[in-house]
C-alpha cells in the first residue's frame, strides 16, 4: 500500500509541475509575437506597393524632382529586402528612410498646386495615410505582444521552462530610429 501511495503521490506531483510549467502559454505568446510581426510586414509591404503609384502620379507633374524619386525608390527597395528578411531592426531603419523620402514628396505636392488637385494623388495620399495608421497599430500590437512574452519568460518558474526549451531569449521590440521624433527637413 505504501508503494502505490508513493507512486500516486509522484504522479500527482509530476502532473502539477507539468501543468504549471507554462510551456503552452509561452508557445501561445510566441505565436502572438510572430503574428504581430507578420502584420507589420504586411502593412509595410502594402505601403511599399502603394509607393510606385504615388511616385508615378507625382512624376508626371514634377519631372525635375528626380532626386526625390530616386531616394524613395532606393528606400522602398531597402524596405522590401528588410520585410523579406523579417529582421525587425532592419525593417524599422528602412521604414524611417522611406518616411524621410515621403516627407519630401509631400512637400513637392505642396509646391505644385495642380498636383494637389489631382484626384489620383488625393486617393493615393489617403491610402498612404491609412496605411501609416495601420503600421502604427501593427507596431503597437507587436510591441505589446513582445512585452507580454518577454515579461512572462522572465518570471519564475516560467523562466526555467523557457530556458529548457530554448525560448528564454527576449524578443526585440520594433523601435523607431534615432532622430525619428523630429520632423523631416525638406529642402529643394
Amino acid at each position: 500500500m505504501k508503494r502505490s501511495s508513493a507512486v500516486a503521490c509522484k504522479l500527482a506531483l509530476l502532473a502539477v509541475l507539468t501543468a504549471g510549467c507554462g510551456y503552452n502559454t509561452i508557445q501561445t505568446m510566441d505565436e502572438r509575437v510572430n503574428q504581430a510581426q507578420g502584420q507589420i510586414q504586411t502593412q509595410l509591404q502594402r505601403r511599399a506597393d502603394l509607393i510606385p503609384n504615388l511616385v508615378n502620379t507625382v512624376k508626371g507633374v514634377t519631372k525635375q524632382e528626380d532626386t526625390v524619386f530616386i531616394s524613395i525608390a532606393n528606400a522602398r527597395a531597402r524596405l522590401g529586402g528588410a520585410i523579406q528578411s523579417g529582421n525587425v531592426p532592419e525593417m524599422a531603419a528602412a521604414n524611417a528612410a522611406l518616411n524621410q523620402g515621403l516627407g519630401r514628396l509631400i512637400a513637392i505636392s505642396e509646391a505644385y498646386p495642380q498636383l494637389r488637385s489631382s484626384e489620383n494623388f488625393k486617393q493615393l495620399q489617403d491610402q498612404l495615410e491609412g496605411t501609416e495608421n495601420r503600421i502604427a497599430v501593427a507596431r503597437q500590437d507587436y510591441n505589446g505582444a513582445v512585452g507580454e512574452l518577454n515579461g512572462y519568460v522572465r518570471r519564475f518558474p516560467y523562466n526555467l521552462t523557457a530556458k529548457v526549451f530554448g525560448l528564454g531569449k527576449p524578443r526585440d521590440y520594433f523601435e523607431a530610429e534615432a532622430g525619428s521624433a523630429e520632423a523631416p527637413k525638406v529642402q529643394f
